[in-house]
């Protein structure tokens, strides 16, 4: 085998050629994703000499993770871990073998596939990555969804589904600890993230690189002990123990490792259940429902003492109401423009203080009245407007996404 976590005493040249290379890239990958920041300077100067971005550009990328400072990292990361690899080869020409620099090679690979196996699991068990269809995405016509925006709206709809997910990666992550189970835990991380990959780049999901990293890095895990796995799915034969290499023999330290690991990883899981759960509450409507929470539909729209009619073509009359979150509101235009705005409710006063985020804040520049849990009238100023509304609150079971539950029988497709 090129690749092996069982002892070698004399590595054949391509082995240690792939080690080397694989060592380099992927301890560079690993490192430069937490520091690449600090060579901002060095880097620009590469990406616009030799990859020719002359745009401007932010490191951040703005959450993006395949953003063009990443690709300048990846190139500089290529480029070194070949530098690298022909330098060591000139310096270890006569070396015979790299047990031990292999062997800890996987090790820091295993620990951080599982940290972000643990990390993505959790935010998609408890619906922190994936959320449900918001007020806004029910009222967005289909045509208007960006390919992420209609991937994140397919993930957040169905939460048993994120479930299943964030379990199979937290799984993967979890089988990864052990050297036993780690052939397993590599094989469901590639299967797992290589659909995780897909979906990035058939959607222009922003993390393509570093979800294509992660199969590669389980991957390699896998090879290790692909030669067994070939053996018995694949040739249907028998197949001998996997002899492990380690470079501590002292028995006292695997008890103590074992020890560790059985109790650090019931801490793990728990503390990532209870930090997630607690993110969960933090962003569930459920936990953040304003007094005025709905959905309500403009029937009536005077502005200026103007009744303004409901015409496709008018920017400025409301065509709904969105009250989703405490402090917010989204206003919908007839041009389905959307107008967002800081909504803070006294309801002891039935008075509303609604304002932009690039205008100053209004005390209690508007009233509202509710003449019936389905109707809302609102009256008041804001930019120097007087508006009053009527409007009538939406019944979520009309859409499909809300009153379509899970359903064991079905005389026919409900695709609509």
């Amino acid at each position: 085998m090129l690749i092996s976590q069982s002892y070698r005493e004399v590595w054949s040249l391509r082995s240690k050629l792939i080690f080397r290379f694989i060592f380099s890239y992927f301890l560079l990958y690993m490192v430069l994703m937490f520091t690449s920041s600090l060579f901002e300077v060095p880097f620009r100067w590469l990406g616009k000499t030799f990859l020719g971005f002359t745009y401007e550009y932010d490191v951040s990328g703005y959450g993006s993770g395949d953003n063009t400072y990443a690709y300048i990292t990846l190139f500089f990361n290529l480029i070194l871990a070949l530098f690298f690899t022909v330098l060591w080869t000139v310096l270890q020409r006569n070396k015979k073998e790299y047990n031990k620099a292999f062997y800890w090679f996987i090790v820091a690979l295993r620990f951080f596939i599982v940290s972000a196996m643990l990390l993505y699991g959790f935010v998609k068990v408890f619906q922190i990555q994936f959320q449900p269809p918001s007020f806004v995405k029910l009222l967005q016509p289909l045509g208007e969804f960006s390919p992420m925006g209609l991937a994140w709206t397919y993930m957040g709809y169905s939460k048993g589904f994120g479930m299943f997910a964030g379990i199979m990666e937290i799984l993967g992550g979890v089988l990864l600890i052990w050297r036993r189970t780690a052939t397993l835990g590599a094989f469901i991380v590639v299967g797992v993230m290589t659909q995780v990959a897909m979906m990035n780049l058939m959607f222009d999901i922003p993390v393509k690189l570093f979800s294509i990293h992660l199969i590669l890095m389980a991957g390699i895990i896998f090879m290790t002990d692909f030669k067994r796995f070939q053996s018995v799915f694949i040739k249907n034969k028998s197949t001998k123990a996997y002899d492990f290499y380690h470079p501590i023999s002292s028995k006292s330290y695997h008890k103590t490792i074992s020890i560790l690991k059985k109790l650090v990883l019931p801490i793990l899981l728990i503390a990532g259940c209870i930090l997630s759960y607690l993110g969960q509450l933090n962003i569930s409507d459920i936990n953040h429902r304003p007094a005025l929470y709905g959905i309500w539909e403009a029937k009536t729209f005077i502005k200026n003492k103007d009744t303004i009619p409901p015409l496709t073509t008018d920017s400025h009359r409301w065509r709904y109401l969105l009250v989703e979150r405490k402090g917010n509101a989204v206003v919908k235009t007839m041009t389905d423009k959307l107008l967002r705005y800081t909504f803070e409710t006294d309801t002891l006063q039935n008075k509303i203080s609604v304002y932009s985020q690039y205008s100053s804040k209004d005390s209690l520049n508007f009233e509202f009245d509710l003449p019936n849990r389905n109707q809302l009238k609102l009256w008041g100023e804001i930019e120097n407007d007087s508006i009053y509304v009527v409007l009538q609150k939406k019944d979520l079971k009309e859409f499909p996404l809300h009153s379509r539950g899970f359903n064991w029988i079905n005389e026919r497709p409900y695709n609509q």
